[in-house]
């Protein structure tokens, strides 16, 4: 049931970089976020959905044009953490940035986010 909730709100998560427009990252965003999530990104620990949105806005932004993010491996949730890969792809189609994103998870929603930009080197 967890590993299914926590499915849900990353692949929601992700749907907001793939929005039509700027507004509609938002309403994704308060789908899979708690108010007061912690965000552990390139730039340093923020707080709150705005947070996470600014993040979103500036990534559509890409010189490039916007591209398109997707999951690109299962969801591992074994308890309230889950973690999954994921692909940023530009406009044009080739890929511009690769992770592994790590969040806990809270009533079905996600409370904290850690993104690793590149994989983590398997063990």
């Amino acid at each position: 049931m967890q590993e299914e909730a926590g499915r849900e709100a990353i692949d929601t998560f992700i749907s907001a970089f793939n929005a039509s427009s700027d507004a509609y990252v938002t309403e994704l965003l308060s789908q899979a976020l708690t108010p007061d999530v912690v965000f552990w990104g390139p730039l340093g620990r923020s707080g709150g959905i705005e947070a996470v949105e600014r993040f979103i806005i500036e990534l559509r932004g890409h010189p490039a044009g916007p591209g398109t993010m997707a999951r690109s491996s299962a969801v591992d949730a074994p308890g309230e953490w889950a973690r999954y890969r994921w692909t940023y792809r530009t406009a044009d189609g080739g890929p511009a940035l690769t992770g592994t994103d790590v969040v806990h998870l809270r009533n079905g929603r996600i409370d904290r986010m850690i993104v690793f930009a590149g994989d983590l080197p398997a063990r």
